[in-house]
């Protein structure tokens, strides 16, 4: 064999292993965000309870359980992009925070069987949701390396690979709530 033939086998070899590497990261972000889509959804599945158990008890919360119902229903409609659902799913867990806060407040709601076995559960679930988010985020980040450094950053701009986004915590929420603000 010559030598620029062996050259542009190997060459050949090279770019179907980017190809495939390239393939492979954004198969795996495809895989986990549906697993933390599937997480997401048993969450949505516990709004409707959860505000049906202390709606009559929290009047002056009607706004942030109507809130919560509003950004459920968002979140379930079909065909939104990731990115929308990344979006709501922070809206979302700021808002099950502050009725998880507001909940402390009223002693009838704190004795509720039915509240604390929700409390758990959606306790349990988001335990479920951040450990998903910790895999999604990984997996972004390779393949978020991956199109961004040489050379696999020459292929991935020919398949039109773009960024993904991470879940991130928004800066304002890094903080603890402030319960006397929740009140007012």
């Amino acid at each position: 064999m010559s030598i620029p033939l062996a050259l542009i086998l190997i060459f050949g070899i090279i770019l179907l292993l980017i190809y495939n590497s390239l393939v492979y990261k954004k198969n795996q972000v495809e895989n986990i965000f549906a697993g933390v889509d599937a997480v997401l959804k048993k969450r949505y599945d516990l709004i409707p309870n959860l505000v049906a158990s202390v709606s009559r008890y929290m009047e002056h919360e009607k706004g942030l359980l109507a809130e919560v119902t509003h950004l459920r229903a968002e979140a379930t409609k079909p065909h939104i992009s990731d990115e929308h659902k990344i979006a709501l799913d922070k809206q979302l867990s700021s808002a099950l925070g502050s009725i998880m806060v507001a909940v402390e407040a009223y002693p009838e709601l704190k004795a509720n069987e039915n509240v604390i076995h929700l409390q758990h559960t959606l306790h349990e679930v988001e335990e479920q949701i951040s450990a998903a988010r910790r895999a999604y985020n990984q997996a972004v980040t390779d393949y978020n390396n991956a199109i961004e450094m040489i050379p696999t950053n020459m292929v991935a701009k020919l398949m039109n690979y773009t960024r993904k986004e991470l879940f991130e915590i928004p800066q304002n929420k890094r903080k603890a709530p402030d319960v006397k603000e929740l009140f007012h």
